[in-house]
């Protein structure tokens, strides 16, 4: 167990390397910050002397290595719009996001898994019909439709709940949560929801699939022969045997759900890191979105790496092809 995590590990570092330079890459051809930096009317020198204090000057090798001994020291630059390091920037924004994206994945799990499991236990019986039906409808709506529709129906016609922001937080450990307040709870669901739908249904279908696919197998029958309660069979040896590729998909979308949070968070002004990275591609301030993007790739390593932890304590196959 020890070689394989520690093999793990050197490839994660591979792929963190790789995607340092692929961000570096991409991010030193998107426009020209002097744009932004430099009032149109400065003259020649003082454009000149912006550059060479930003290191744009330099060549691109070398400003790659200089990106890449900072990212080493934690230091991803300061901030062009906000004058703050960019680290920073973006850590006063990940909470808000990390929240959201808890909330989305637990609704998505406490409402997928049971409907997936009815839905394939019972799969002639009309609800389980219609339940299939709905998640077709969570795969199809697109999100920021499904987000302007939540804020007019319970928003703006009802009223039940807040169209934006974050609402009232309380401290935790050091941070500011909304999940502490009920104000904070009622901001908080919508966003949660409208990120939700697309999960559920994925989930939903994808224990259902398992479902159908282990009931038929001897070590189920070989369970009810033996007198097993029918509570025991499924919650023990059917659900137990189609959680890999379940909690697989759950931690990969975690990740998706963090980095692809942009268009919930734009849409109810929910002050994460999506809504930060579009106003800092607005206006390229690159410091910020190298932060994001080396943030985001680090986060779906580490999601993987758990990932490949839990299949190794969840089916012991998979311990022995790893030699664990």
């Amino acid at each position: 167990m020890t070689m394989w995590f520690i093999k793990r590990l050197i490839q994660a570092g591979f792929v963190i390397l790789a995607m340092t330079v692929i961000v570096f890459i991409g991010v030193s051809v998107i426009g020209d910050p002097m744009e932004m930096l430099v009032a149109p009317d400065a003259t020649a020198k003082e454009r000149l002397e912006v550059t060479i204090a930003l290191g744009l000057d330099r060549p691109l090798w070398v400003q790659y290595f200089s990106f890449l001994k900072a990212l080493t020291e934690g230091d991803f630059g300061r901030s062009f719009i906000y004058g703050e390091p960019a680290l920073k920037v973006i850590l006063t924004r990940l909470p808000a996001t990390l929240e959201l994206a808890f909330c989305a994945i637990g609704i998505s799990v406490l409402v997928g898994v049971p409907l997936g499991l009815y839905a394939g236990l019972y799969p002639n019986a009309p609800s389980s019909k219609t339940i299939m039906a709905g998640s077709i409808l969570g795969f199809s709506l697109p999100t920021f439709w499904v987000g302007l529709m939540l804020i007019v129906v319970f928003s703006v016609e009802l009223g039940w709940l807040p169209s934006s922001g974050r609402g009232e937080t309380r401290s935790l450990f050091g941070l500011q949560w909304s999940f502490l307040t009920l104000d904070g709870l009622s901001h908080l669901l919508l966003p949660a929801v409208n990120l939700a739908l697309f999960k559920v249904s994925l989930i939903l279908r994808l224990v259902r699939a398992g479902v159908r696919e282990v009931l038929p197998e001897d070590y189920v029958k070989f369970a009810r022969a033996k007198g097993l309660s029918e509570s025991r069979v499924i919650f023990v040896h059917v659900l137990k045997n189609i959680m890999i590729p379940v909690v697989t998909i759950i931690g990969l979308e975690f990740g998706s759900v963090i980095a692809f949070s942009v268009v919930t968070e734009t849409i109810f002004s929910w002050p994460g890191m999506g809504k930060l990275i579009i106003d800092s591609i607005n206006l390229l301030d690159r410091p910020v979105i190298v932060a994001y993007l080396m943030i985001i790739v680090l986060l779906f390593v580490v999601i993987n790496l758990v990932v490949d932890v839990l299949y190794t304590l969840l089916d012991p196959r998979v311990r022995i092809r790893t030699g664990a």
